[in-house]
């Protein structure tokens, strides 16, 4: 779909070249640069422009030029439409006819406050009907729109950097039906994830996803980003775990597909494509997933190690011993653990520091006999000088405790202003080695240190051990190029010439599209355009390069 650019048509009003009417020329369509995304560079109020129409190509009196199709600018029309259809008060935030600037305000914003959104217009459907309406009228009228849920990413997927509608998925909060028998569970895509597990947790189950954002994440954002979080290692990826989604598509058609069966195969398992596809195909709006039975005896162990080959060793005898009832494998670094001591000022687990920290939890039917396998494994790693020293919760209240030295290390981090977050899939043997590079390569360009000169606090690493999951977190006390410049496309480069992946859980969203080329090859690429093209083809990210 290509237009020709609009000013030729104030000296041309003679046919088309596919032979439709002449077409006169309108003071108040919006106008956009040769090769600019449509979002990007709208002109508006083009005294010789014309409004342009979808799949059409005009000839200029001396030339050819095109541009791509453009979305089209909210206005109150727009507006007055999606207050009709979802009744308006709290289900629409007005910013085009009124100053809505502090309403706006959250939906603007991430979580880390780096990326900023200039989005006009929230909506907040209450069910899969609603959106469907409001998806089909934003894909008649060309309006750009991006989903969010709790708006807990990283990586700027979920933020209307342009001018897009944001469409809320808060008010579809329902939880509509749990089997006790088979587990399953059906919700609303904007149930919030802790919300969910209270409820499975007072009927014996447990949600196989836990994340520290928890509180604010929702259900069909942990599914659209394939949230992996502290479970993984247990349950698996929600790949597995989900049954079934009902999703509407850009034209607002209405993909229901939630069934709750775990065998199904009728066909390609199309859910795949929108589990972890971050909303580019579809918005979820219903999830069908395989809830486990909770475990009846947890325990939690917190480790200290003087080496990262250390923690190497002390993972492999815990899935040899724990096997079974291994949940959570996690690692910390010392410098990680101290900078949450600086900040909360709570008393270490440990007497003394160490170089790497591991958190691990088993969960099992038997306490007697799971408390016996974890003594057990202490014994020998202690005894073997793999771990250096260690201490086992005795209640559930020490449980949260220690697990708040895990948990807490990414708020922590953000006390003394910015943090830059990469999330990545490392082979095991190489974990580590991402961070002392990182680290040595921000020294030795003299970013780090104490003085507010030099922008760097830290360059951490902690994460998912079980899952070869680093999070590679540089803490600063402000956004900074010279520090962008040295991380990026360096940690990208550094992650692919060890088949690692750019990319473990988040997804792309705005921070990693243009570097997916680290992971994936030009073929792969191709064919998610290929795809992204067939599910919304009037989307300029749909169409063919060239």
């Amino acid at each position: 779909m290509f237009v020709v650019l609009s000013d030729c048509l104030s000296r041309h009003h003679g046919p088309s070249i596919d032979g439709s009417a002449p077409l006169q020329p309108n003071p108040y369509s919006q106008i956009l640069r040769v090769g600019r995304p449509a979002y990007l560079d709208q002109i508006s109020q083009h005294p010789e422009g014309h409004q342009i129409q979808s799949g059409t190509v005009y000839k200029c009196l001396d030339r050819l030029e095109y541009i791509e199709l453009s979305w089209m600018q909210l206005n109150a029309g727009h507006v007055r439409y999606f207050k009709d259809l979802l009744g308006g008060g709290s289900a629409v935030i007005d910013g085009v006819s009124t100053d809505a600037t502090a309403d706006l305000e959250p939906f603007n914003s991430d979580w880390m406050r780096k990326y900023k959104g200039h989005t006009k217009l929230v909506i907040k459907p209450a069910s899969t009907e609603e959106l469907s309406e409001a998806l089909k009228f934003c894909n008649d009228n060309m309006l750009a729109i991006v989903p969010q849920g709790g708006n807990s990413g990283l990586v700027g997927g979920s933020v209307p950097v342009y001018d897009e509608i944001v469409i809320s998925m808060s008010r579809m909060n329902k939880i509509r039906s749990f089997d006790p028998v088979s587990g399953v569970l059906v919700v609303d895509a904007g149930c919030i994830l802790e919300n969910v597990d209270k409820f499975l947790a007072e009927r014996g189950h447990i949600f196989p996803l836990d994340l520290g954002a928890k509180g604010s994440c929702q259900i069909g954002g942990n599914v659209a980003t394939n949230a992996g979080g502290l479970r993984l290692l247990r349950y698996g990826s929600l790949h597995g775990t989900v049954l079934g989604l009902e999703v509407v598509l850009p034209d607002g058609t209405v993909m229901d597909d939630l069934t709750t069966l775990r065998k199904n195969n009728t066909g390609y398992d199309l859910k795949q494509l929108f589990i972890g596809g971050e909303g580019t195909l579809g918005i979820v709006t219903g999830v069908s997933i395989h809830c486990p039975q909770r475990s009846q005896a947890v325990n939690v162990a917190f480790l200290g190690l003087e080496s990262f080959e250390k923690a190497l060793e002390a993972y492999r005898e815990a899935k040899s011993q724990l096997s079974e009832i291994l949940s959570a494998f996690e690692l910390m670094d010392g410098q990680s653990q101290s900078l949450v001591h600086q900040v909360t000022k709570k008393k270490r687990p440990l007497e003394g520091e160490h170089q790497f920290y591991c958190l691990i939890e088993t969960s099992g039917s038997n306490a007697e006999h799971d408390s016996e396998k974890l003594q057990s494994f202490l014994e020998h790693v202690m005894e073997n000088e793999i771990v250096a020293d260690g201490v086992q919760a005795q209640d559930e209240s020490q449980i949260q405790s220690l697990w708040s030295w895990r948990e807490g290390v990414p708020e922590c981090l953000g006390h003394w202003g910015g943090v830059y977050k990469y999330d990545v899939s490392i082979p095991l043997s190489d974990l580590y080695k991402l961070v002392e590079d990182t680290r040595a390569r921000l020294n030795s360009a003299g970013l780090i240190g104490d003085k507010d000169e030099q922008p760097v606090v830290a360059v951490v690493g902690y994460g998912h051990m079980g899952d070869s999951n680093l999070h590679l977190n540089v803490a600063t006390r402000r956004f900074d190029k010279a520090v962008e410049d040295k991380l990026e496309p360096f940690v990208y480069e550094w992650i692919a010439k060890r088949n690692g992946s750019i990319s473990a859980e988040h997804g792309l969203g705005l921070q990693k599209k243009p570097y997916i080329g680290y992971s994936r090859s030009e073929t792969m690429i191709r064919l998610m355009k290929q795809i992204k093209s067939m599910f919304d083809p009037v989307s300029p990210e749909a169409r063919p390069e060239g």
